[in-house]
This record gives C-alpha cells, structure tokens and sequence, in this order.
C-alpha cells in the first residue's frame, strides 16, 4: 500500500449514474421483508429483489393505495364472474370492502 494517494481527480457521488425517473434513497425494512423478497428473486433465477420491491410497491400505487383485502375481493369476483360462475359470485358479499 502507498503512503499517499492522488485523489485530485476523484469525483463525490454514486459511482454508477441513476437511470432518469430514479432516485436513490436510504430505507428501512423488516428484516423478514427483504428475506421474502430474497427468497422469491431465489427462486424465480435471479434478478433484483430491490427492484421488485419497488414493482410491488409501483403496483399498489397504480391500484390507488386500494387495500390488500379489498382488491384480493375484487379480483376474486372478476374471476368467478369471468369463468361464468354466477352462483358463486353472488355467494361474496357485494357490499363488504
């Protein structure tokens, strides 16, 4: 190792430039919330679990913020309704969030 080094040409900031509409931040998440994220980029071969976070998270703003429940809800319907089976769709209640 050298006693000095020449940092005159050194430049401050993230080595690699961000991609436009990106912009890097510091989180904090639950340490069982990135091992699941882990575990599915593990899973499916590979990838970025950083990056599906924030498909999971760009998802949920698309939707509205709608909650988790309710849109499990209309999915469910909209799948009962789609396979033609009107006896179960009248089996969710229509009224419950």
């Amino acid at each position: 190792m050298s006693k000095t080094y020449d940092f005159s040409k050194g430049k401050r900031g993230a080595v690699v430039p961000l991609p436009p509409g990106k912009t890097r931040i510091t989180i904090r998440l639950d340490n069982e919330v990135i091992e699941w994220f882990r575990s599915q980029v593990e899973t499916k071969g590979g990838g970025s679990y950083q990056a599906m976070i924030n498909a999971v998270l760009k998802e949920h703003v698309q939707r509205g913020g709608e909650a988790l429940e309710r849109y499990l809800r209309r999915i469910v319907r909209e799948e009962l309704h789609r396979k033609g089976s009107g006896s179960l769709v009248h089996s969710i209640p229509q009224n419950r969030p």
